[in-house]
This record gives C-alpha cells, sequence and structure tokens, in this order.
C-alpha cells in the first residue's frame, strides 16, 4: 500500500502525518488489496477539508469530509472511507468471478 499525504494551504506535520498513517491502517485490515491511497488536507477560511483517493483493483473509491478540527475530519473520513471499502469487499465477494462456472459447462 503507498500513502502519499499531502497539504493545501497547510503544513503536514509529522504528528498529523502519524495521524493519517495509523487510521489508514484500519482500511488495510479490513480490505488488504488496496494499491494507492492518496490524503488531501485542505484549510480554507474556518473549514478543515479532508479527502482521500484509494485505488484498489478495478475501482477508485473517493470520500471527502468537511468540519471545524482537521484531526475530526480525518475520523469521519475514514469512517466514510471505511464504509465504503466494506460494501466493495461484499460486492466482490457477492459476485465471484464467471471464470467458474463456464469451465464447469455452466451458463
Amino acid at each position: 500500500m503507498n500513502l502519499s499525504v499531502s497539504g493545501h494551504h497547510v503544513d503536514i506535520t509529522p504528528a498529523i502525518r502519524l495521524y493519517v498513517t495509523g487510521k489508514m491502517q484500519r482500511i488495510n485490515r479490513h480490505f488488504d488489496h488496496v494499491i494507492d491511497i492518496d490524503v488531501i488536507l485542505t484549510v480554507e477560511k474556518l473549514k478543515q477539508k479532508a479527502e482521500v483517493n484509494v485505488h484498489v483493483r478495478g475501482k477508485n473509491i473517493h470520500c471527502e469530509c468537511d468540519d471545524g478540527d482537521m484531526y475530526a475530519a480525518i475520523d469521519v473520513l475514514v469512517d466514510k472511507l471505511d464504509r465504503q471499502i466494506i460494501k466493495h469487499k461484499r460486492k466482490l465477494q457477492d459476485h465471484p468471478h464467471d471464470a467458474i462456472k463456464h469451465q464447469a459447462g455452466e451458463a
């Protein structure tokens, strides 16, 4: 898993980088086929925004969240992303590859 954390109008301190890295480990625990995670943290006046693009095999997942506090925005963002990752994982498990059916002669 490649993790990149960048900031727009905000400096990424080691504490924020460590916090984001720790939170993204939760995503990797639920679904280990994650290729890339790009986190962008933005400050616009009083609004703290966190957004993430997750690249998994065959799909890109995007989430974003606004809050008054950057750490709270990251927490809500990870909760949203976690729900989307679990939903994607269930879809993969519910629809196994059709090649097995075709090899057995079923249509």
